[in-house]
């Protein structure tokens, strides 16, 4: 084995993963960039993730290749960044590459002068060239001597591409108005898969912040198509192979159309939005597919992603044995063996076949691997093995827990044990929400336990959020998604909860978010606030990707803040990121669903309910609450501790009548008359 290079002494588990390679990694520190001025170098820049298949590939094939880590050695100052660890870094860096290469992705590859400015970018380059791709024996040397002899035309590439980035253009001269509304609704349903859900063809991505805002549409035009896309997308995912039949979970994405064949990582953030989709796809249409599948994907994450101290780790791998998928992939004689009798019937459910079940897509795949999954739901399977639901049901489930149990036994793929803030506020949020729809106290518990953790571990001695825990340390200073997504699990913990600490510690650490991060100029969020470490120039954000903006997130923080409180200046801040980045809504407000969720909020019906009485007396009329699909509201209760009225003056006046637990309902700024029937209560919620 090597000897260790410097990435040995760092947390990151990305990092820990290269400690051996024989290129001298350095992490990204002042350090690096120094020796690279010293040795006149350019610096070859490497970013990725613990969980990337196509990062372990390109480590394998080239930097663990001693051929290719000379020459990395000797004509770069290299380093490795974990993107997930450090997202100011990567998000700039890519932001370059897609500007330069027309595309991007990782594993990202980045040379530049050691002031670090970028003039050569790219991803994946594999050791020796092939099908039109440049291999790295000789990229190396042609950019070796390219520094040399062509220095003057690095400075002009690295002189256009930071003046193409200072001059992005936050013009913001468009209208903000509903009608954003239905030209995302009809671009979703122009791309809309009538056949398998989703949208396009492949590969497929669950994006379920697409089907929250579709979800909304719904809500708000009573447009039955809208509810039918989000439906149809939630089922064939659920019978997809990119479902863990036996374990539970999503994977990151389908690489085909009917959502067969994963890509097999699991991410934090998908489980978390996922949860929630579920969740409220159940409280629109009750239909228990939606309860079960959210179930499960909480048990999932409960069980495998949860650290002892209840904070939640960021992903797990899609490799085991070196091999992509080899962890959830069954042999049908692996089946027959473990079922005995049971087999024949659990072959033909799950599609097991002896040549397996799907197209092989990697050489090291053994033949005949079968990806478990439905093509048809527990309702006609059973119609087809002429039994009943439950009995179905209860044959599947003691079948997979068998399959299960013996997965179990195999090597199980990398788990990526870092500990993300804004990653952990999308699971607390989601928690958070599934304990009022399904009743659950222990959801409850886990959430609350994941903020305590972050509220203990995750804050600096100035009282602002970091971003990344891993092995007793917290480091690099929070990014603004760390602050919305915190923020959105704090309002949503007091909406679950009724603790009102909950609440003053959205509005410390909403505060703290507006005097880091609030562009005085132009409006909106910088992805990284006026205490992280300055790096080419500071971007802002809307665009919702694998998961929600930042900014997204915060107009709806703010709408729901203000609302709470009465202070219209934080609903003036909302119009304000909505109104900088108004261009980009309007030219394709589909690519910004999450924000279309907050201005679903923003253009209303939004409803403040408050609920008067003890907390004991008034769980029947929050249970009641929490049956309805009312995505746009805020929840307050008005208990005899008097605690709300320091952060929400108003509710002074919105007392029980006749000493009996009593509901205020405010609709777009106009109040009913309060109910302290149960019954009259469920009939206004049913109006709304």
């Amino acid at each position: 084995m090597n000897k260790p290079n410097r990435l040995i002494k760092e947390k990151s588990p990305y990092l820990l993963q290269h400690a051996y390679n024989p290129v001298d990694w350095f992490p990204w520190c002042s350090e690096a960039f120094e020796k690279a001025m010293q040795e006149d170098k350019p610096v070859f820049l490497s970013i990725g993730y613990s969980t990337c298949h196509w990062c372990h590939v390109m480590e394998k094939e080239s930097f663990e290749d001693e051929n290719v880590a000379r020459l990395m050695n000797d004509s770069f100052i290299c380093i490795k960044v974990d993107r997930e660890e450090r997202p100011d870094i990567d998000n700039i860096y890519m932001t370059i590459c897609q500007m330069m290469t027309g595309s991007g992705g990782w594993p990202l590859t980045i040379i530049m002068t050691p002031d670090k400015k970028p003039f050569f970018s790219g991803t994946y380059f594999p050791k020796e060239g092939r099908f039109g791709r440049i291999g790295m024996l000789e990229l190396i040397p042609r950019i070796k001597d390219f520094w040399s002899s062509n220095r003057e035309e690095i400075y002009k590439t690295t002189e256009e591409v930071l003046s193409a980035l200072n001059n992005v253009n936050y013009k913001s001269d468009s209208k903000i108005d509903e009608n954003l509304f239905h030209k995302a609704f009809n671009a979703f349903l122009s791309r809309f898969d009538n056949t398998f859900g989703g949208f396009g063809n492949a590969p497929k991505f669950p994006s379920p912040h697409n089907l929250l805002f579709l979800l909304r549409y719904w809500k708000r035009k009573k447009d039955a198509r809208a509810l039918s896309m989000v439906e149809k997308t939630l089922q064939q995912m659920r019978l997809g192979g990119i479902y863990d039949q036996a374990g539970f979970g999503f994977h990151r994405y389908s690489t085909d159309r009917n959502w067969l064949v994963p890509h097999f990582e699991k991410m934090l953030y998908d489980q978390a939005l996922l949860i929630q989709l579920y969740a409220e796809a159940y409280q629109a249409t009750k239909d228990n597919l939606y309860k079960s599948t959210a179930e499960e994907i909480i048990e999932y994450v409960l069980r495998d992603m949860t650290s002892p101290d209840g904070a939640f780790y960021s992903a797990e791998d899609a490799d085991s044995e070196g091999i992509e998928g080899k962890f959830y992939l069954w042999q049908k004689d692996e089946i027959i063996s473990l079922l005995g009798n049971e087999a024949g019937i659990f072959t033909k459910i799950f599609n097991i076949e002896d040549e397996g079940n799907w197209l092989e897509q990697h050489s090291d795949v053994k033949y005949g691997s079968n990806i478990l999954h439905l093509k048809k739901d527990v309702a006609h399977l059973a119609i087809e093995f002429n039994l009943s639901e439950v009995e179905l049901n209860a044959f599947i489930n003691s079948a997979l827990k068998k399959v299960f149990e013996s997965r179990e036994k195999r090597i199980h793929p990398f788990k990526d044990d870092k500990i993300l803030t804004d990653w952990n506020g999308l699971m607390i949020s989601a928690l958070a929400k599934a304990a009022q729809v399904f009743n659950r106290s222990d959801y409850l518990a886990a959430a609350e336990k994941s903020m305590n953790f972050i509220l203990a571990n995750m804050i600096d001695t100035s009282g602002c959020l970091m971003h990344r825990f891993r092995m007793g340390e917290a480091s690099v200073p929070g990014i603004v998604d760390d602050y919305s997504f915190t923020i959105a699990s704090l309002i949503d913990l007091y909406e679950a909860s009724f603790n009102i600490e909950y609440l003053k510690k959205a509005l410390y650490f909403n505060s703290n978010m507006i005097g880091l991060f609030w562009d005085m100029k132009e409006g909106g969020f910088f992805f990284t606030g006026n205490q992280n470490e300055p790096i080419l120039l500071r971007q802002k954000e809307i665009y919702d990707g694998a998961i929600p903006s930042g900014n997204s997130a915060a107009i709806l923080n703010l709408l729901r803040l203000s609302r709470i409180t009465s202070d219209t200046e934080l609903e003036n801040k909302a119009n304000s990121i909505a109104q900088a980045f108004s261009n980009q809504l309007s030219a394709s407000p589909e690519a910004f669903s999450y924000a279309l969720c907050a201005l679903d909020f923003a253009f209303g019906p939004s409803n403040e309910i408050i609920i008067s009485g003890n907390p004991g007396e008034s769980k029947q009329f929050i249970k009641e609450l929490n049956k309805y699909y009312i995505p746009s509201k805020i929840i307050m209760l008005n208990s005899s501790d008097n605690e709300i009225q320091k952060i929400a003056p108003f509710t002074k006046n919105q007392k029980q009548i006749n000493n009996k637990t009593t509901a205020y309902i405010c609709r777009n700024y106009v109040c009913n008359l309060p109910v302290t029937s149960l019954v009259d209560f469920g009939k206004l919620l049913e109006s709304i």
